[in-house]
This record gives structure tokens, sequence and C-alpha cells, in this order.
């Protein structure tokens, strides 16, 4: 069972991928829109080509990439290309490849995302949980409001008040960059204090931002959960009310979340993406507004798959996580 479980669900990433990938390839195709011919007509109105050697260079480069050929051998060399995660040639980085580039962003992106879902997750669970809990103190309550008021405003809003009122006007914190200009980055201390004071911001808009979405769905989940009859019964028990709160109350309202969670996965790597933009991270978000700017259309592509088969993977991987969280749940 468990085995036919993760082949299905591999099938289903397969297809997810597939997908993703047949509508990346075939879409900028439907545009008359040449992206090298784009892209170097821009630079020759800088840089001076003549019309003779801009004829010849877009020539060379279509040769190169492969878009003399049929669209069908484009497509299966297209196919054969992702499957050894080989995206091709940037056309502004030229000669780094799409995935060098990708490769270079991926751990700010990454360290990024990692802190803020763990910290906004965990967090807000906590908050709605306690506030729903009656013998919670007042105070919990107190804290949670303020929360849930941010819920509404976009990380990219946040992100804007933060540099305005923290690093502009407070000055307590920097305005922006992954590093202080003169920093060595050689893993010292103080390169890392230095990267660290960089990444509370950016962090901030992120965690506030989604941190009353976890508090309002938690809360719900505990005020549902309170009338249960396995509730009642670990009180008639005597049990103590941090057992019943962590074992009884937490853990059975934590599934809901989960999904919750996998579901969000989406929505979170995209808002990364837009504040990694805003404060000029060398992450993921930065590589996508740089190609966007220089119309580097091979990189565009890839981040957009790459974006598309990490969430795939991440929501898949979620679903094998959820018996560890409820012993009820069996992989059949």
């Amino acid at each position: 069972m468990i085995l036919r479980l993760i082949l299905r669900r591999l099938l289903f990433l397969c297809l997810v991928i597939w997908s993703a990938s047949t509508i990346v390839f075939f879409i900028p195709r439907l545009s008359k829109t040449n992206a090298i011919r784009e892209r170097f007509a821009e630079l020759s109105r800088t840089g001076g080509f003549s019309p003779a050697d801009l004829e010849k260079i877009i020539a060379s480069y279509s040769q190169q990439f492969g878009l003399n050929e049929p669209l069908t051998q484009q497509y299966r060399e297209f196919l054969g290309n992702i499957l050894r995660l080989d995206f091709g040639y940037s056309l502004n980085r030229y000669p780094m490849t799409v995935t060098d580039v990708i490769m270079a962003a991926i751990p700010w992106t990454l360290g990024l995302l990692l802190v803020t879902t763990i910290l906004s997750f965990l967090i807000g669970n906590l908050l709605g949980a306690l506030s729903a809990w009656p013998r919670a103190p007042v105070w919990v309550r107190t804290i949670a409001t303020p929360f849930v008021l941010l819920t509404g405003v976009p990380p990219i809003i946040m992100g804007v008040l933060l540099l305005f009122f923290i690093g502009f006007k407070l000055k307590l914190l920097p305005l922006g960059g992954s590093y202080s200009i003169g920093i060595v980055p050689d893993g010292s201390w103080t390169f890392l204090i230095d990267m660290l004071m960089h990444q509370i911001l950016p962090a901030l808009a992120l965690i506030l931002g989604s941190v009353g979405g976890w508090v309002l769905s938690m809360r719900g989940m505990g005020i549902t959960i309170q009338g249960e009859d396995y509730v009642n019964f670990a009180e008639h028990k005597g049990l103590t009310a941090r057992t019943i709160f962590r074992d009884y109350y937490l853990r059975n309202t934590l599934l809901p979340q989960a999904t919750a969670l996998a579901l969000a996965l989406g929505t979170v790597v995209t808002s990364a993406i837009v504040v990694e933009g805003l404060f000029g991270l060398p992450g993921i978000g930065q590589a996508l507004n740089s190609a966007i700017r220089s119309n580097d259309f091979p990189v565009i592509y890839g981040i957009v798959l790459f974006i598309t088969a990490a969430v795939a993977t991440l929501m898949v991987l979620m679903e094998f996580i959820y018996p560890l969280l409820d012993p009820r749940i069996r992989m059949e």
C-alpha cells in the first residue's frame, strides 16, 4: 500500500512538472516576439551594433539555442534538457547557464523562506491556540490582536513601511542589500552578523503579514474542539492543563494547519520573491526581476519552472508528513 501511494504521488509530481514544462515551452512560442532579437535590439540601441552585425549575432544565437529547428524537435530537446536540469544559457549573463543563475540565488531564498515560514507557522499557531484556550492568560489575546490586524497588509506594503520607519526614519537596520559595502563575505563573525542584520527587515515583512492568518485559523480550530468528548474526558481524568493543551488540544488542531501550510506554499514563495526584489537580496526574486528588466527569457522560464516544481514537490512531501502528526492516518 505504501509503495503504491509513493508511486502514485511521484506520478502526480511528474505530471505537474511535465504540464508546467509544456506551458513554459509553448506560451512564448505562441507570440511572434523573438526573444533573442528583442534582447540584442535593445543592446544595439546603446552598443552601436550595425544592422549587418546584429543579424549575424541573432542568426548565430538562434542556431545555438536551436530556434531554427522544427517545433516538435525543439520540444523534444527541451524536455530532454529539463530531465538533465539544463535550462539553457542566460542571454544577459552568457556564458552562464540558467542553472548556474538559479543555484547562485537559491541559498538566499531558501534561508529566508525557511526562517520566515517556520517562525510564522509556529508563532501564529501557538498564539492562536492559546487565544482560544479558556485557561490562557488575558495578555495572550492582547498580543494576538495586532497580528490579526496586520493580516490584510500585503508583504510588499509591509516591507515598504518597515523600510521607511525602521530603516529610513529610525535608522535601526540597513535599508537593503545582502551585506554592507566593504564587508568581505569570508564567513567571519563580522560578515555573518552584518548579513543577519540585512535579513531582519525582509524577514519581518514576511512574518508580520502571515502570522495573523495562522492565528485566526488556529483559533477557529481550537474553539471547534473545545467541546469534544476526548477533551472533556481528559479534564475529568484530572490531567494537568499543560498536558491537555499539548496532547489533546494542540495536537488535534495541528493537522488542518499542516494542510493549510501545504496549500499556502505557493503564496509564501511568491511573497518571498517580491520582498527579495524590494530589499535587493540576491535571491530568486532578484534574479527574476533582473531577468525581466533585461528581457532574459531563458532565465524567466527557468525560474518559473523551478518554482512550480519546488512547490509541487513540497506539497507531495507534506502529504507524507501527515501520518507523523496524526497516527490515525494511514498511508493507504
